[in-house]
């Protein structure tokens, strides 16, 4: 019997997750020190009951998330502007180089040829601005309340 009830309750989180999350992007809101809200918006894929993102190690999201991993997640469009309700979670922070090869192919497989492209673009602003290596990733494990 417990088994049964932990199965239901993994395939409940899963299905929750596909209704609460349907489009191809996700607002993030990490807070600053003084509490203000800073919304992302990102791209991500499902992996069991929680969302995975990819962003730089080095960023500002990422500090915040450090600081505190308690995040605010809607599903958003392109531009960041809010298609649902925010709902509270915790995020994860995975700097582990299987984390990240293995968000890295979920992405690709999701967003295909866009994913490509904006990698491509982000790689040669890089270049720009004369970062010469191909920056460190994080994954952010996302997993709401």
């Amino acid at each position: 019997m417990p088994t049964q009830t932990i199965e239901r309750a993994a395939r409940r989180t899963v299905a929750d997750l596909q209704t609460r999350f349907p489009g191809r992007y996700l607002s993030l809101t990490s807070f600053k020190r003084d509490g203000t809200g800073v919304a992302t918006p990102l791209w991500f894929v499902r992996d069991g009951s929680r969302l995975l993102a990819l962003t730089d190690l080095h960023s500002a999201k990422v500090r915040r998330i450090r600081r505190d991993p308690r995040v605010l997640v809607a599903p958003c469009g392109p531009s960041g502007k809010l298609r649902g309700e925010a709902v509270p979670a915790h995020v994860e922070v995975l700097t582990a180089i299987p984390d990240l090869e293995r968000t890295q192919k979920l992405l690709m497989q999701r967003y295909k040829l866009s994913y490509r492209v904006i990698g491509l673009i982000y790689r040669i602003g890089r270049r720009f601005r004369g970062e010469r290596g191909s920056g460190e990733g994080a994954v952010l494990a996302i997993t709401a309340e």
